[in-house]
């Protein structure tokens, strides 16, 4: 499964470690993804989501119905 939230499109970002050395590795920075159930009540039936916090955030604000009509614009399954 990617490592992509569904509310906010946060993906990993890429970069380099470095060590005491100097020496440069390849590294990635993982966005805080959650796998959440949201129960939707315009449609009386739960939503599984995989969502960055901050995505856990907007749906705070926003509201799950908002939220849900928004991914369905897009063409995501839920």
């Amino acid at each position: 499964m990617s490592a992509v939230c569904q509310v906010t499109g946060r993906k990993p970002g890429y970069g380099k470690q470095v060590s005491h050395s100097h020496r440069r590795t390849s590294r990635r920075w993982e966005p805080n993804l959650q796998n959440r159930r949201y129960f939707v009540a315009g449609e009386g039936r739960w939503v599984r989501l995989r969502v960055s916090v901050k995505g856990m955030k907007t749906i705070d604000k926003r509201g799950i119905e908002a939220v849900v009509a928004e991914l369905r614009a897009k063409g995501v399954k839920l």
